[in-house]
C-alpha cells in the first residue's frame, strides 16, 4: 500500500513534564491532538506531582532547552508556540532568544501562560523570573493568559470580584502591549467568567461553573487550545472562544479514580472538539 502523506498545522509547547499527565506538556499534547494539530514539546522541567501535590521540580539546563528549541523551530513549520512552566530567568531568556532569532515573517504566534503557582499552592516560578516574563516574553506575545493569582502578582493587587475583571484585563493589556485573557474561574460564582482584552476592546466569555471537580491542568489546557486555534488560522477571538468551550467540556465530564481513600480527578481531554 502506498502511503498518503498529509499536512496538518504544527504547534509547540514549552513547558514542564507532569508525571500525572493532567497538566504540563502532557496535557498540552492531548489538547493539540483533540484539535487535530501536530504537537511538539520542548521540556523545561521534570515535575513529580499528582493533583494537589508537587513533591519535586528538576529544571533542565539552559543549553538543553536551547538545543530543543533550535531543532524544533528549524525543522518544523511551527505556527504557534505556547509556554507553560518556565521556572527560572535563564529558561525564560532562552525562549525569548530562540523566538527573536526567527526571521520576522516566520516567527510563530506566542501564547504565554505565566505559570507561577500550582493549583495546590506550590510555587512553580522563581521570584526573580517574574520580571523576565514582563521584560522578555510579554512583548513577544500575542496573548497572555493569567489566572487571578498570577494577575495579582502582575498588578500588585488582588482581583476580588467579577466586576473587576474587565478593568484589570484592560490595565494589563495597556501595560504590556499585548492581548490579555484574564481567567476568573477562581472566583467560584455561578458562572466561570473570563475576559479577553485585545485591540478590539473587551470580550466576555461565560460558562456554567462546575463544582466538585479538581481542575488540575485547566490553565495548561486552555492556553494549548488557544494555540491550537491560532495554528489552524483562526483569529485570536475565535481561538479563545473555541478554547473556552473545549476546556468547559473537559471540566464538565472529568475522569475520576479512587485509591486508598484518595480521590483523583483529571480533565477529559478526549472530549470531541465542536465542529
Amino acid at each position: 500500500m502506498k502511503a498518503t502523506a498529509v499536512s496538518v498545522p504544527v504547534a509547540m509547547t514549552v513547558a514542564g513534564s507532569d508525571c500525572s499527565s493532567g497538566a504540563g506538556l502532557q496535557a498540552d499534547l492531548k489538547t493539540f491532538s483533540a484539535f487535530g494539530v501536530y504537537g511538539l514539546t520542548a521540556v523545561t522541567c521534570v515535575v513529580a506531582e499528582i493533583p494537589g501535590k508537587v513533591t519535586r521540580i528538576q529544571p533542565v539546563g539552559r543549553p538543553v532547552l536551547e538545543e530543543q528549541l533550535r531543532l524544533l523551530l528549524g525543522g518544523f513549520p511551527v505556527a504557534a508556540v505556547k509556554t507553560g512552566m518556565l521556572f527560572s530567568r535563564p529558561l525564560i531568556e532562552a525562549v525569548a532568544v530562540a523566538l527573536t532569532s526567527q526571521d520576522g515573517g516566520r516567527r510563530p504566534a506566542l501564547v504565554v501562560d505565566p505559570v507561577m503557582v500550582a493549583t495546590s499552592g506550590d510555587p512553580l516560578l522563581q521570584r526573580s523570573a517574574v520580571r523576565a516574563f514582563e521584560q522578555r516574553l510579554f512583548p513577544l506575545a500575542e496573548v497572555i493568559t493569567p489566572n487571578l493569582d498570577e494577575a495579582a502578582v502582575l498588578l500588585g493587587r488582588e482581583v476580588r470580584s467579577a466586576r473587576e475583571l474587565e478593568p484589570a484585563a484592560a490595565e494589563l493589556r495597556d501595560r504590556y502591549g499585548c492581548a490579555v485573557l484574564l481567567k476568573g474561574g477562581h472566583l467560584r460564582g455561578k458562572t466561570a467568567v473570563d475576559v479577553l482584552a485585545d485591540g478590539e476592546g473587551i470580550l466576555r466569555l461565560e460558562a456554567d461553573y462546575v463544582r466538585g471537580v479538581e481542575t488540575h491542568g485547566t490553565g495548561c489546557t486552555y492556553s494549548a487550545a488557544i494555540a491550537s486555534g491560532i495554528a489552524q488560522g483562526n483569529s485570536l477571538r475565535a481561538a479563545v472562544a473555541g478554547a473556552k468551550e473545549y476546556v468547559s467540556r473537559a471540566i464538565g465530564q472529568p475522569f475520576r479514580w479512587g485509591r486508598g481513600g484518595q480521590r483523583i480527578d483529571a480533565l477529559n481531554h478526549f472530549r470531541q472538539v465542536a465542529e
